[in-house]
């Protein structure tokens, strides 16, 4: 990756090179707070969906997840 990369985008990277399909969007809810959605999914794995106040947050939370799977 070049220039200035924000740690959400590492946890992207190393997602992805460990085999996961992932992502996130931004979203609001009713009341026009915005909502982060981060998901990631494998096919020996399955999936994981999370959500959090800002991207950063919300893939720290996928991250936590995926590492913190059953075996």
């Amino acid at each position: 990756m070049h220039g200035h990369v924000k740690y959400w985008q590492i946890i992207i990277e190393n997602l992805r090179n460990a085999g996961w399909n992932c992502g996130s969007m931004a979203t609001t809810h009713g009341k026009g707070r915005p909502i982060w959605v981060g998901a990631a999914e494998r096919s020996d794995a399955g999936g994981f969906i999370v959500h959090a106040d800002q991207e950063l947050a919300a893939f720290l939370e996928l991250e936590s997840a995926i590492q913190n799977r059953p075996a």
